[in-house]
C-alpha cells in the first residue's frame, strides 16, 4: 500500500513539473517581452520626469548646433574673403616688394628699373644695334626684367617659407601642450625660427601689440605669404577662437596635412619629369636644327630670313610653336 501511494505521488509530481515546464516554455517569450517593455517604459518615464537630465540633453544639443553654425559661418566668411582676394591675383607693387622681402620703396624700385633700362640701351648702342632696338631694350629692361626678378624673388621666398612652416607648427603644438599660451608660442617662433618665418611671425606679434586679435593677425600672414597653407593656418586659428576646441590637435593635424601635401607634390613632380623633359626637347629641337643647318649650309637656310615669304613662315612657325609649348606646359603642371 505504501509502495503504491509513493508511485502515484511520484507520477503526480512528475506530471506537475512537466506541466509547469511546458507552461513556462510557452509563456517565456511573452514574459520576457513584457519585462523589457516595462523596463523601457520606466526608463523613459524617469527621463521625462527628471528635469536635470532633460535640461542637460537640451543644452548639449543646443551647444552642438551653435558650434556647428558658428563654424559654418566662419568658413563661409573666410571663403568669401579668399575669393575676393583671388580676383586680384597681381598684388600692388608695394605689397609685392614686401612679399619678396625687399627693403626698398616703390620710387626706389622705379628708379632702379629706369637705370637698368638706360644701361641696357646704352650697351646695345655700343654694340652697334639700331636705335629702335635700343628703344626696345629700354622698355624690356626697364619694365620686364625688374618685374621678372621681383616675381622670382617672391616665389623663392614663398618656397623657403613653406620649407619651414610645418616645423613652426610643430613648435606651436609642443608649446601649447606644455602650457604656454598662443601669444608666447607665436613669439617663440618669431624669435628662434629661421627667415622668412622669423620676420613674418614677428609681424604677427607686432600686430597683436598694436591691438589686433590673434585671428586678425594670422589673417595678415596670408596677405604677406599668399599661399593656401597660410590660409589653412588662418582658418584654423579663426575657427578655434570662435568655436573653441583643442588648438594643439588642430595645428598638429594641419602640420601633418602640409607634410603630406609636400610629399604628394614631390611624387607628382617626379612622375611628370619625363613629360617635362620631352616637352623641353620638342620645344628646343626646331631651334637646334636651324642653328645646325645654318652652321653647315648657311645658303640653304638664309632664305627664310631674307625672303618675305620666309619671314611669314618663320612667324607662323613661332606662333604655332608657342601655342604647342603652352599646351604641353599646361598638361604637365598640376595644382594640389
Amino acid at each position: 500500500m505504501f509502495g503504491i501511494d509513493t508511485t502515484v505521488l511520484m507520477i503526480i509530481l512528475l506530471a506537475a513539473v512537466s506541466a509547469g515546464a511546458l507552461a513556462y516554455a510557452v509563456l517565456f517569450p511573452s514574459i520576457e517581452v513584457q519585462k523589457k517593455t516595462d523596463a523601457r517604459f520606466n526608463r523613459v518615464k524617469v527621463a521625462e520626469t527628471d528635469g536635470n537630465v532633460v535640461k542637460a540633453a537640451r543644452d548639449r544639443v543646443n551647444e552642438a548646433t551653435k558650434r556647428k553654425k558658428s563654424v559654418q559661418e566662419s568658413l563661409k566668411d573666410l571663403d568669401a574673403k579668399q575669393k575676393s582676394k583671388a580676383n586680384h591675383s597681381s598684388p600692388p607693387l608695394k605689397i609685392a616688394l614686401q612679399q619678396a622681402g625687399w627693403s626698398i620703396s616703390v620710387p626706389q624700385f622705379y628708379m632702379g628699373s629706369l637705370v637698368a633700362g638706360l644701361l641696357f640701351s646704352l650697351v646695345s648702342l655700343v654694340m652697334g644695334a639700331p636705335i629702335y632696338i635700343a628703344a626696345g631694350m629700354v622698355v624690356i629692361a626697364g619694365l620686364g626684367v625688374p618685374r621678372w626678378i621681383l616675381s622670382f624673388a617672391r616665389k623663392r621666398r614663398f618656397k623657403a617659407f613653406m620649407e619651414e612652416f610645418p616645423n613652426a607648427l610643430d613648435v606651436m603644438v609642443r608649446s601649447i601642450k606644455s602650457g604656454l599660451p598662443v601669444n608666447d608660442a607665436l613669439r617663440l617662433i618669431a624669435t628662434d625660427s629661421q627667415e622668412p618665418l622669423r620676420s613674418e611671425f614677428r609681424r604677427i606679434v607686432e600686430a597683436q601689440q598694436m591691438g589686433l586679435s590673434i585671428p586678425e593677425a594670422c589673417t595678415r600672414l596670408h596677405q604677406n605669404i599668399p599661399v593656401s597653407e597660410t590660409n589653412f593656418f588662418a582658418i584654423v586659428i579663426t575657427i578655434q577662437s570662435q568655436a573653441g576646441g583643442n588648438l594643439s590637435e588642430a595645428l598638429g593635424n594641419l602640420s601633418r596635412v602640409l607634410r603630406e601635401r609636400r610629399k604628394m607634390k614631390g611624387k607628382i613632380k617626379a612622375m611628370s619629369m619625363e613629360a617635362k623633359a620631352s616637352a623641353a626637347i620638342i620645344g628646343a629641337l626646331p631651334f637646334a636644327i636651324v642653328i645646325l643647318v645654318y652652321l653647315t649650309t648657311p645658303d640653304y637656310i638664309i632664305t627664310l630670313f631674307t625672303d618675305p615669304r620666309g619671314n611669314i613662315i618663320l612667324g607662323a612657325s613661332l606662333i604655332w610653336m608657342g601655342m604647342g609649348v603652352l599646351v604641353m606646359k599646361k598638361m604637365v603642371n598640376f595644382d594640389i
